[in-house]
């Protein structure tokens, strides 16, 4: 049997140009390498999954390409990795330290890339201070961190710091299609928007849940088998209520929001996310705002149908009431019927009532 390689290190990129959606900080990586004016400590911070270690052995090789210190195989000498994670000893450090002050015996530059900074000792901080203070010619540092507010200020004014930003769901679900291509997976556009969302910004989750999915689909990703895989409410859920809400059949809302309790799914998830839905009907009633909507083409289409059927202001006191519910699901005592007096509410706006603006009053 042929060994399974998870997308995340298959499709890791190898060129500053493949980096998703980091490109402030690669532009100014590959100027500072063309004009020669690298800083000699240099710390990628922020959110995982989003290519700062990636982007660390990018420029690591980078360096050594252009000091011709790599092999005929591609062999990247002068490079060492430390995971702070695993040697946050002061040892560990010292180590490093009597390393650093040798010279590489091919090319000008030794790299070293210190993952997870963050989790050194004080004492390893503190032994690893002198080295940054004051560095040898050769040697260049490069830290990353997802606890930036974890390293101490003194190792921080030492370093130019890169502040890498969580990827867009629009740039993850354009990845996403690449990938898919390639390894011939077929997919509903819907499907791979929701894997985008469910990852909050971190590429590697994003590819990690495409893997799960193409797994559990055999290559045949849908938007009911992405939910189902990953426990989320689909887009017909929500639509399918709020037509029940906008026709005032309470019995029937209700009943639908009790299958989907017995089907296993938060109420307090539920009713953030059908906040979140009026939030969508909203902006789909404007052709200008319709792009603020993060779902599929056909989606968007069924979206911007629905919000036809509302007044803006419903919209709003829709928005009003599942934001209420939201907010005071924790401390009620029955947070259930908190979810229920919500979704009354809602089934009476288009029947000339307010109820958000009552409730205020």
């Amino acid at each position: 049997m042929e060994n399974f390689v998870v997308s995340a290190r298959k499709y890791r990129p190898q060129e500053f140009d493949t980096v998703v959606g980091q490109s402030h900080i690669t532009d100014t990586l590959e100027h500072a390498i063309e004009e020669n004016q690298l800083a000699q400590a240099l710390l990628f911070c922020g959110p995982r999954g989003v290519g700062k270690t990636t982007c660390a052995r990018i420029l690591a090789r980078k360096i050594n390409e252009r000091e011709g210190a790599t092999s005929e195989d591609g062999f990247a000498y002068n490079i060492y990795e430390l995971d702070a994670a695993s040697n946050n000893g002061v040892e560990h450090i010292r180590d490093l330290t009597d390393q650093v002050r040798f010279a590489p015996q091919v090319g000008k530059y030794k790299v070293y890339i210190i993952d997870e900074v963050h989790m050194l000792s004080q004492a390893a901080f503190n032994a690893f201070l002198k080295t940054l203070e004051e560095p040898p010619a050769h040697a260049i540092f490069i830290l990353a961190t997802t606890e930036k507010h974890k390293i101490i200020p003194t190792i921080l004014s030492r370093c130019q710091i890169f502040d890498f930003k969580r990827i867009t769901i629009e740039d993850i679900h354009e990845y996403l299609r690449g990938i898919a291509a390639k390894e011939g997976i077929k997919y509903e556009d819907d499907a791979l928007y929701m894997i985008a969302q469910k990852a909050d910004g971190a590429l590697r989750d994003a590819l990690s849940i495409f893997d799960r999915l193409s797994t559990f689909s055999q290559k045949n990703i849908t938007l009911q088998k992405a939910a189902e895989v990953l426990n989320i409410l689909d887009y017909d859920q929500y639509l399918k209520i709020v037509d029940l809400a906008n026709e005032n059949n309470i019995p029937d809302v209700l009943t639908a929001f009790n299958e989907i309790v017995k089907k296993g799914f938060d109420p307090h998830l539920f009713i953030a996310g059908l906040g979140s839905h009026f939030r969508d009907l909203m902006m789909a009633q404007n052709p200008s705002t319709l792009g603020l909507i993060e779902v599929g083409e056909g989606t968007k289409a069924r979206f911007a149908e629905q919000s036809l059927k509302w007044a803006p202001q419903q919209l709003i006191d829709g928005i009003e009431i599942c934001n209420h519910a939201d907010i005071n699901y924790k401390n009620s005592k029955n947070p259930r019927l908190t979810v229920e007096i919500a979704l009354m509410q809602l089934s009476s706006l288009s029947a000339g009532g307010s109820p958000a603006k009552k409730k205020n009053s």
